[in-house]
């Protein structure tokens, strides 16, 4: 004899509670509404995932268009890099020839000096040889004068004079 055909036993009335319980909710409609919140949570599962979706597409575009400004950026700085590098160049050599232009006006102005100096050395040169020379000629002559009453060439000088005068 089965367990489930003999009223005596405790497994037949557990096994007829059980199926007086389905059959309540049955007639209830709990499985309607079961399946009711399991749509209902399925749903609201979907429109999480859908969300979730949306939200990945978004931060993919947000993404792709933070790559393509830094991308963008990165050219912008190495272009303005470049351009301060040439920058620096240029003004490298324009300071480079304005250099040159000042060393080459001073070794002219130092030229200038120095043969302004030359001539200068050279007048005081001529200046004290000329009073040198004539302070020698006056002191030779003066001797001469002096231990001489008279000078031949001084006495054939006046002589001549005197002719001219006649």
């Amino acid at each position: 004899m089965s367990v489930l055909t003999n009223p005596a036993d405790a497994h037949f009335w557990i096994f007829i509670a059980l199926i007086a319980f389905a059959l309540v909710l049955w007639r209830a409609k709990v499985p309607g509404m079961a399946m009711k919140a399991l749509d209902d949570a399925g749903a609201k599962i979907q429109a999480q995932l859908d969300e979730a979706t949306l939200l990945r597409d978004e931060a993919k575009a947000l993404l792709a268009q933070i790559n393509v400004q830094r991308e963008e950026t990165e050219k912008a700085a190495a272009d303005m890099l470049a351009a301060a590098q040439a920058d620096a160049e240029r003004l490298r050599a324009e300071a480079e020839a304005a250099l040159e232009e000042d060393v080459r006006r001073m070794r002219e102005l130092a030229v200038r000096k120095i043969a302004v100096a030359e001539a200068a050395a050279a007048a005081e040169v001529k200046a004290a040889a000329a009073d040198l020379a004539g302070h020698a000629a006056e002191t030779i002559l003066a001797a001469r004068i002096a231990g001489a009453k008279s000078d031949p060439l001084i006495d054939a000088g006046l002589a001549k004079l005197g002719e001219g005068f006649r």
